[in-house]
């Protein structure tokens, strides 16, 4: 699903009107589309619309007629002048013949429902005065409240809180997503989101042409990797995952599990040492092998069979994993570098960014959480306190040359030719230690596949996230792995592939 920003969603509506529709019509859709969320979500009571003086405000006094015409008792309450109001805004408060009070705190009572139309997803400035008193008034009623297109006070581009904003119970929006109702905080303020149709019709995506998406399964299941028939392992990939000192072995098992739970025909876990015997004894379908510095490490990338690599989980950051960070990179090999690889370039992220750049075909995951990314990134985030995550992850990917992935509730994923994805699956409890290792196992197996790195990694984290929806409350992360059977299972049957 395509989602738009508020500069796009704009030129959507600017399409549909050049088209033969009017703007009239589109804010007469989008009311009534409130007006029906409104009577499913309360079926009796009085409703009070807190309206705005832009196009907001006039999908509120369109759903208002709207829910007078089937029997309801409404009454609006407007924050500023009625004579302010202009074009379709005041045509819809003209055919509004109810009550208005002004746009004050105490003007909302005790209603059943409060229909939030105050501001849209345009917002750019802090609320402040009189519209944050309204805000804290309809949070503080303790009556269900729902938004129209994204609630006030939530910036539509970013998430951000402008100083105050409402806490829907639902948000009914139009045509398409806005980032802020994926993006965090601003998803958490939306409560259930439903999208509704206003007659803009899909073909003005083409010239709009997106480049943010939901990260759904109709985004990369053109590329899923499903199992042919007469296949084999060896067709399957080959996964190398780069094991660190003894003490710290669990972290490159646990990705290991998760390429070969995520389709690699073989894994192999690459161990010092040291930590052979750990490893070998906790591993049975995952072979080890010894290496021990990055002049080995090459020799085994000789074999071009091993044809996906992850580094960082466990390895400790230090000049050893920076060098097979740069062996695994001058192999040409699909790499997923995760934590202390990321940490091991901190001091020096553009030996990191030209060796990613210098790959015949650039391949390269970046699988940073914030803390990595800050620290990996430290000139961008100084420089830009305030970009959206989804503007960072985006420049990060430009910079870097290679897939940036930001993990987080609100996981972004970018490409550096612009293409973005936001995930909103992952569930809360997925925030545990060594989860993080099991997603940059996941890459490794899509890309061992020949899966395109953008999707590869937006597979990654989809499938993280219904793992730990799957495997519940309490999970552990050994727990990920073995319940992607389920996952894949679901995926299967919506693909309708036989298995």
């Amino acid at each position: 699903m395509e989602v738009l920003t508020t500069s796009e969603m704009s030129k959507a509506d600017q399409l549909a009107i050049a088209g033969g529709t009017s703007g009239f019509a589109l804010m007469l859709s989008a009311g009534r589309a409130v007006a029906e969320a409104a009577a499913d979500l309360v079926e009796e009571g009085a409703i009070v619309v807190v309206a705005g003086s832009g196009n907001n405000g006039g999908d509120g006094f369109v759903a208002a007629a709207e829910l007078v015409a089937r029997g309801r008792q409404v009454t609006v309450v407007l924050f500023g002048a009625r004579e302010a109001l202009t074009g379709d805004a005041a045509l819809a408060a003209r055919h509004w013949s109810g009550p208005v009070l002004p746009g004050e705190a105490a003007s909302i009572g005790h209603p059943a429902l409060i229909i939030d139309a105050l501001f849209g997803a345009g917002l750019n400035r802090i609320v402040k005065d009189g519209a944050r008193d309204l805000i804290e008034a309809i949070n503080a009623s303790g009556v269900p409240v729902l938004s129209v297109d994204l609630p006030s006070g939530i910036n539509g581009n970013s998430g951000a809180v402008m100083g105050a904003a409402v806490h829907a119970t639902e948000t009914v929006t139009f045509f398409r997503y806005k980032p802020g109702h994926l993006l965090m905080p601003g998803r958490s303020y939306c409560g259930r989101v439903r999208v509704a149709d206003i007659g803009i019709d899909q073909s003005v995506l083409h010239d709009i042409a997106p480049t943010t998406f939901e990260n759904v399964p109709d985004l990369w299941a053109h590329v899923f990797p499903v199992p042919r028939t007469d296949g084999h392992k060896y067709a399957r990939g080959h996964a190398v995952v780069v094991s660190g000192g003894i003490a710290t072995t669990g972290a490159a098992r646990l990705a290991a599990r998760g390429a070969l739970r995520g389709g690699a025909g073989l894994v192999t876990v690459l161990s010092p040492s040291e930590a052979l015997a750990v490893n070998a004894a906790s591993l049975t379908a995952i072979m080890v092998r010894p290496i021990d510095t990055a002049a080995e490490f090459t020799e085994v990338l000789e074999d071009r069979r091993l044809n996906a690599c992850v580094i960082g989980p466990g390895a400790s950051v230090g000049l050893r994993t920076r060098a097979l960070v740069l062996a695994a990179l001058a192999a040409g090999r699909r790499t997923v570098l995760d934590a202390d690889a990321l940490t091991s370039f901190a001091d020096k992220p553009d030996d990191l960014f030209e060796a990613v750049k210098a790959m015949t075909e650039a391949s390269v995951v970046l699988t940073p959480h914030q803390g990595e990314f800050s620290r990996l990134f430290s000139e961008m985030d100084n420089k830009h306190p305030f970009k959206s995550k989804l503007e960072r992850v985006r420049a990060a990917a430009v910079r870097s040359g290679a897939v940036v992935l930001l993990k987080g509730a609100d996981t972004v994923v970018a490409a550096p030719d612009g293409r973005a994805s936001i995930a909103a699956n992952a569930p809360p409890w997925l925030a545990t230690a060594g989860s993080g290792d099991v997603l940059s196992g996941l890459i490794a197996a899509m890309l061992a596949q020949d899966v395109p790195t953008f999707e590869a990694a937006c597979i990654g984290v989809w499938m993280h996230g219904e793992a730990g929806r799957e495997a519940g409350p309490g999970l552990i992360a050994e727990d990920l792995p073995e319940v992607l059977p389920a996952v894949f299972r679901r995926l299967y049957d919506s693909f309708e592939v036989d298995y």
